[in-house]
């Protein structure tokens, strides 16, 4: 129970106070003691000066100083006395290694600062002043001189042939820096790397690196970078290196685009080789034999000025670096001459032209004709046709249409025989303002047909005011308007107009028909009158 306690019962907070203070007194104490002021580290470069501090404190000035010594120590256990100061005497350096490069900076035993020039990487250790005093005997202080040294980095790459083995592509060396450096890869190539480093003699260190991999080809020219980091520098170096593989070549055959017609001019093909090194020597040959006479070579070009059946031939390309050989071929096929693109469309532009041309004059041709038609429909002679004079007196144009025809078998067909029985009553279509009717030199009575001409011939429109002309025949002259339509939809002057003809009906009574034939029926006995009779 009683070694539990302890454990039980901490240190309290008093006592661990008064602890504390008792060490920072005991401190005290022993820097109060220390009567040597020196530094304890400094860092210095070769070729550099270096200032090494010394001072005595004497509180209460009891301390008689006797002389003072600068010891280097550049191993353990190795003591070389490289600067002495005696107020009687003077000053003396005794190591022929500092002699000349080491100096007092005060020429006193309170200071007896000195300063290293030149410095050497050698010259590295640590260094105490030290005082003969009196009556306390000899009092010391000791610096450790530090020696940098920035290295000297430098990255390079080393060529290798493409090959199935692990092999160095590229270094990095940190060389103769101190402290020693520490090197880092960076890279896509997916390699690994190894370090080694060597001292030197004078305490400095080499530190090399060498970066792996299993080249190949499309490794070369991919880039690595080296980066050292190292004390003495600022920021860490990095150098990047482009890795040079070696293969032999390969080659292909570029430009034919299997249009060689015969005829065309300046056809290319293009030999396109790679390798490392660059190849340096390419040939062209024909399998078919000797090159033809309208093929020119230079270099990786071939040029063909005239296409003919001499290039229906296999090109072959060859290419050669110091590691290998490579070639490629390829078949020229000469097809038959093509239309020259810009004649072809000439020649489509001048017939569409052409074409179009034609079109415009027979759509011209159309209109006119179709105007001219509709002015004859109307009445109004066209230029070049003549006015007709019929046998009554009266002017016949060229469409004056007969109504009413003759019968008998020696009638004539324009109503004007020897045996028309009846008037014959003729319409002209805008041969005057009112659409004057004419009569033949018969009767104009339709009913005394058999009587003859008695006095002056009654004109066509008094037989139309007359009571003695029946409905039908008056209905005659009144649909010769709606007949106008119907020969216009049926085609105008392409066609015949549509004629018509008199029947007795169920009652008894006559009834007027239109019909289509191409003849057409006598009203009186119903003989057949052809169309073309209707027309004078």
């Amino acid at each position: 129970m009683s070694r539990d306690h302890p454990a039980r019962c901490p240190v309290s907070p008093v006592r661990n106070t008064l602890l504390i203070a008792a060490s920072i007194l005991l401190a005290a104490q022993g820097i109060v003691s220390q009567k040597v002021r020196v530094e304890e580290e400094v860092e210095a470069y070769p070729t550099e000066s270096v200032d090494l501090r010394c001072e005595f404190i004497d509180g209460g000035g009891r301390t008689k100083l006797t002389q003072v010594s600068w010891i280097w120590e550049p191993i353990d256990g190795q003591r070389d006395n490289i600067a002495v100061y005696h107020p009687v005497y003077g000053q003396s350096f005794p190591n022929p290694s500092f002699k000349d490069r080491v100096v007092f900076l005060h020429n006193t035993l309170e200071n007896p600062s000195i300063r290293i020039s030149n410095l050497k990487m050698s010259d590295t250790g640590r260094y105490t002043c030290e005082y003969a005093t009196y009556p306390s005997g000899n009092e010391q202080g000791t610096t450790t001189l530090i020696m940098l040294a920035k290295p000297k980095n430098s990255a390079n790459v080393v060529t290798v042939q493409a090959e199935t083995k692990s092999v160095v592509v590229a270094t990095c060396e940190a060389m103769d820096g101190k402290p020693a450096a520490t090197i880092k890869w960076l890279g896509s190539v997916g390699g690994n790397h190894t370090t080694n480093t060597t001292n030197g003699p004078d305490g400095t260190v080499t530190v090399r690196s060498e970066y792996r991999l299993v080249p190949t080809a499309a490794d070369n020219g991919r880039e690595v970078t080296c980066m050292v980091e190292q004390k003495t520098q600022e920021r860490p170096w990095a150098h990047t290196v482009q890795l040079s593989v070696e293969y032999p070549p390969s080659v292909s055959i570029e430009g034919y685009d299997n249009n060689w017609y015969v005829g065309r001019s300046d056809a290319v093909l293009l030999c396109m080789a790679s390798g490392n090194p660059v190849p340096t020597t390419i040939t062209w040959t024909a399998a078919s034999g000797a090159m033809p006479d309208t093929v020119e070579v230079s270099g990786n070009k071939l040029t063909v000025r005239k296409v003919d059946d001499a290039v229906n031939t296999t090109f072959i390309c060859e290419v050669k670096n110091k590691h290998g050989a490579s070639r490629h071929q390829i078949t020229t096929i000469v097809i038959e001459a093509l239309e020259d693109p810009s004649s072809g469309g000439v020649v489509a532009g001048a017939v569409i032209g052409s074409l179009l041309a034609l079109l415009l004059v027979i759509a011209l041709i159309a209109v006119l004709l179709t105007r001219s038609r509709r002015q004859q429909r109307r009445g109004f002679p066209s230029s070049g046709d003549s006015i007709a004079t019929g046998s009554g007196g009266g002017d016949y144009g060229n469409k004056a249409r007969l109504l009413f025809s003759g019968t008998g078998n020696n009638s004539s067909k324009n109503g004007t025989g020897a045996n028309n029985n009846g008037p014959i009553y003729t319409y002209r279509e805008g041969c005057d303002a009112t659409g004057t009717l004419t009569e033949k030199a018969n009767d104009f009575h339709h009913h005394h047909l058999h009587h003859p001409a008695v006095g002056n011939t009654p004109s066509a429109h008094d037989i139309l005011l007359s009571g003695e002309i029946d409905e039908v025949e008056r209905r005659k002259f009144e649909l010769d308007d709606s007949l106008e339509e119907e020969y216009d939809r049926f085609g105008g002057g392409n066609m015949l107009p549509p004629a018509y003809h008199v029947h007795r009906g169920h009652g008894g009574e006559e009834e007027l028909d239109v019909y289509l034939d191409d003849d057409m029926e006598s009203q009186r006995d119903g003989s057949v009158i052809s169309r073309t009779a209707i027309y004078v």
